[in-house]
């Protein structure tokens, strides 16, 4: 069954519109041009997603963004603001993306927001992971990882754009939040690099934030 998506999006779009590249994607998307329409919709009904355009209605979304989280319960919110505009927790969005930015980084944040067809399957960007079979399936390769490193990579790929501290890689892999030997972590790093990058030495997707952590960075 198709994911559907929420789009709130004014009428009048002077940049980008969501409706024809997230339909293209597969994806079902209800669009409804306002705040209050979006209130009457989930009155009614209960999407995967929303998606709020906040620059299409000349907002900062803050507001909108709040009312809307008031009705949808849980249900995850990606909301679009300006280059310049900040939004508060307190607005309750799950992700916040300033513009610009491209269709393909939209898809990246919104798809592990959804719900998985086949829990055992994660896909985010070029890479799928068969969690079962501890493979990663990318462009027209096949690459079996080790136990430890399909943890690793699996933390990478939930959370993708997205900064990893070593800290919090620590616990998500090794169970542990001692980091004393930070070498451990580097070494599998490395080793995930030679098994998907095409130069390890010059990752595309598998970046260092220096005194930080790493970030599978794919958009």
């Amino acid at each position: 069954m198709k994911a559907t998506i929420l789009l709130v999006e004014g009428k009048r779009v002077d940049g980008l519109t969501y409706l024809s590249g997230l339909t293209r994607k597969g994806f079902q998307v209800d669009a409804v041009s306002n705040g209050s329409a979006a209130l009457t919709y989930l009155e009614r009904s209960s999407p995967d997603l929303i998606l709020i355009n906040a620059p299409s209605m000349r907002t900062n979304g803050r507001r909108i963004c709040k009312s809307v989280r008031a009705a949808a319960g849980e249900i995850p919110i990606v909301l679009v603001i300006g280059p310049q505009d900040t939004v508060p927790e307190s607005a309750g969005a799950t992700v916040v993306l300033n513009l610009p930015f491209t269709l393909q980084k939209l898809l990246n944040r919104i798809r592990p927001l959804l719900p998985a067809e086949d829990k055992k399957l994660r896909q985010v960007g070029p890479f799928k992971l068969d969690v079962e079979h501890r493979q990663v399936h990318f462009r027209d390769r096949q690459v079996s990882l080790t136990p430890r490193l399909m943890a690793l990579f699996k933390a990478l790929m939930e959370h993708p754009g997205e900064v990893l501290t070593r800290e919090d890689l620590f616990k998500r892999v090794w169970e542990t939040a001692y980091i004393g030997d930070t070498r451990t972590l580097d070494v599998h790093i490395s080793w995930l690099r030679q098994a998907l990058e095409d130069d390890p030495r010059k990752p595309q997707y598998i970046k260092t934030v220096r005194g930080v952590g790493y970030r599978l960075d794919i958009g």
